[in-house]
């Protein structure tokens, strides 16, 4: 019976744990992907691109709206990211934070980039930023005690939310 009690199954991260497998590359990197598909936007909750970076939420996310910015480039490391994608990506933080602002009202955020896996990337072959939206006393028991997370909302309806504000502060087009 303890078998119950001390596990908590999550297989909807086995997508996120197999596509770690792949040895980092352009081909098999999800960010790649989704710049080189614009069509697939929506798919993909890619909530806007510029002319080299772009914003989309994290499939499997911290806290609600957390949001990651990547950029065209699939480079590991910020020293070879070039000076027009890290204007970019910068300006989309700020964005990012004032619609999070506008969308969530969160009391806080944690920004920033994972550079290595001993940093904490999950993939570590394309460099790109995350937005963790924070509130006060976000931490609970559950992640206390029991190392889970709670998200109290649906990536899809997150996703319309997002950009439905998007819209609403001139950020993106309809």
């Amino acid at each position: 019976m303890a078998e119950y009690n001390t596990n908590l199954w999550a297989p909807w991260r086995m997508e996120f744990i197999r596509s770690l497998a792949d040895d980092g590359g352009d081909a098999g990197c999800f960010l790649c992907q989704y710049w080189s598909t614009p069509g697939s936007d929506e798919e993909h909750r890619v909530l806007w691109r510029g002319d080299r970076a772009f914003v989309c939420m994290n499939r499997f996310p911290y806290t609600n709206g957390h949001l990651l910015v990547a950029s065209d480039e699939h480079v590991p490391t910020i020293t070879r990211l070039s000076p027009e994608c890290l204007h970019e990506m910068t300006s989309m933080l700020r964005d990012s934070v004032a619609l999070l602002e506008k969308t969530l009202g969160s009391d806080g955020y944690n920004v920033g980039f994972n550079i290595g896996h001993c940093a904490g990337a999950g993939l570590p072959g394309h460099l790109h930023a995350h937005i963790v939206p924070r509130w006060t006393g976000d931490t609970n028991f559950m992640a206390v005690l029991g190392g889970t997370r709670m998200v109290p909302d649906s990536l899809d309806a997150m996703h319309r939310d997002l950009v439905k504000n998007a819209v609403d502060m001139g950020i993106i087009d309809e």
